[in-house]
């Protein structure tokens, strides 16, 4: 019997390689990243830079399976960030080159994205892995060795 769901690491495999993509992109080391699969599937990638109207507090991008990417600061731990846009769009998982013009742009002050969060429809897990799919493909296996030479 199939299950209706992909296991979780899988899909953590996945999200995974796509967030290193979008970093690559956007010019951000992988260290800079993290991804969590818990009741719902997100990433964050800490961007080297500053804000100009807050120029002590770091810039952050973050993915939400409920509301794709944001570009958002960070501040005090006992605040809520603050988002500067939301990526939009329909696509949840966008291509990385079309992440990067968003964060530049935003940056640059041409408001690509939207102002509020778009009204996602709830993907499910397994069609969430479907779009990560291309992403895991030459993607090695966690602990697998690399071949001599290779």
């Amino acid at each position: 019997m199939e299950h209706p769901e992909p296991d979780t690491r899988t899909l953590e495999r996945s999200l995974g390689e796509y967030v290193r993509a979008v970093a690559a992109a956007v010019g951000v080391p992988d260290e800079s990243t993290t991804v969590e699969i818990s009741d719902t599937a997100t990433a964050y990638l800490g961007l080297p830079r500053r804000w100009r109207d807050r120029p002590h507090h770091d810039v952050m991008l973050v993915w939400s399976e409920r509301r794709g990417w944001s570009l958002a600061v960070e501040t005090d731990p006992a605040e809520a960030v603050i988002v500067l846009a939301y990526h939009g769009g329909d696509n949840l998982v966008p291509p990385p080159d079309a992440v990067a013009r968003f964060v530049a742009d935003t940056a640059a002050g041409r408001h690509t994205g939207q102002e509020r969060p778009r009204p996602v429809a709830a993907a499910t897990r397994r069609s969430l892995a479907e779009r990560l799919r291309p992403y895991l493909r030459d993607a090695p296996e966690p602990g697998s060795a690399v071949p001599a030479g290779g």
